[in-house]
């Protein structure tokens, strides 16, 4: 049985379907119909059930899935194995935000580009959440507090962050001097998100209120220094524009609790070579870069 129909039993049965799977292997949906056609020849067996919707497992395929996807796992452990140190091959697809894709990220992933001419990187930048398994990522990098899913994720370093707003908009709205008095004021927001403070050990939790959102925290700082309002935002967004007067942190008394940028993988027992060779270099390139993300405080 051939390896590759395995993988692509695999990928089709965890994506929900055949265009998903195509995605995600970086293949064309005929291939990877011919691919599940030629091992449902061979087993005798019908391992997916097609619908107009995508394609649901079959008892036969339940069974199957769970075998097919150690026997993969297996193989793919043993080609790592006998490969040169530090050589990768395939292709890597990450998605990663917008507002620190680019500046951020996007150096360590051309980095690794030139420390690995054979392997493929494919990048998509977004500020939503994209869905690995049905979209065919390897990994994302995520920012912010991490939500509860059923993702994997390893924590790449901090991000620290504060309350920001132009000279302008002080002089002609105030500065809050503490949590309760956010609620007054504009805030620059992503959606309906409540912003959390430190009130020595207890963490406050506020409900800002504003008539400026964007999901784009470069976008946000844009608003800010434009004195539209007070804007929470991490540090490595808001160094340049501190540095120079633009915006001026502002309740310095209440910091935000320290959030993280992590590296957010589907479930399953081990991550790729390649995923983990991404978390070394961006664990690297925190330590090795601290002023570039706001740490060196």
């Amino acid at each position: 049985m051939d390896i590759e129909d395995l993988q692509t039993f695999v990928a089709v049965a965890d994506a929900g379907g055949v265009s998903a799977a195509a995605r995600r292997l970086g293949v064309s949906k005929s291939i990877v119909s011919r691919r599940l056609l030629r091992i449902e020849a061979e087993l005798g067996v019908q391992l997916l059930a097609r619908t107009t919707r995508g394609a649901a497992l079959t008892e036969a395929g339940l069974t199957f899935r769970d075998h097919a996807a150690r026997a993969s796992a297996e193989i793919d452990t043993a080609r790592e194995t006998i490969l040169p140190t530090g050589d990768l091959r395939g292709r890597l697809r990450v998605a990663m935000p917008v507002s620190f894709g680019p500046t951020h990220f996007a150096p360590v992933l051309a980095d690794m580009a030139h420390q690995h001419p054979q392997l493929q990187i494919h990048t998509a930048y977004s500020e939503r959440f994209v869905d690995l398994i049905a979209e065919g990522f390897d990994c994302a990098i995520r920012v912010g507090y991490l939500q509860d899913s059923n993702l994997v994720a390893k924590r790449i370093g901090p991000i620290y962050g504060k309350l920001v707003a132009s000279p302008a908009y002080i002089k002609a709205r105030g500065s809050p001097q503490t949590p309760d008095e956010l609620v007054t004021h504009q805030a620059l927001m992503q959606g309906t998100e409540a912003w959390q403070f430190m009130d020595g050990d207890r963490i406050v939790t506020v409900q800002p209120q504003g008539r400026f959102k964007a999901d784009n925290a470069t976008a946000l700082a844009a608003a800010a220094v434009a004195g539209l309002g007070i804007a929470w935002l991490p540090d490595c967004i808001t160094h340049d524009h501190v540095a120079s007067g633009a915006l001026v942190p502002v309740m310095t008394r209440y910091p935000p609790p320290s959030a993280g940028a992590y590296v957010v993988r589907p479930p399953g027992q081990h991550p790729t070579r390649k995923v983990r060779v991404l978390i070394d270099m961006l664990i690297a390139s925190f330590a090795r870069n601290p002023d570039v993300w706001g740490l060196d405080r």
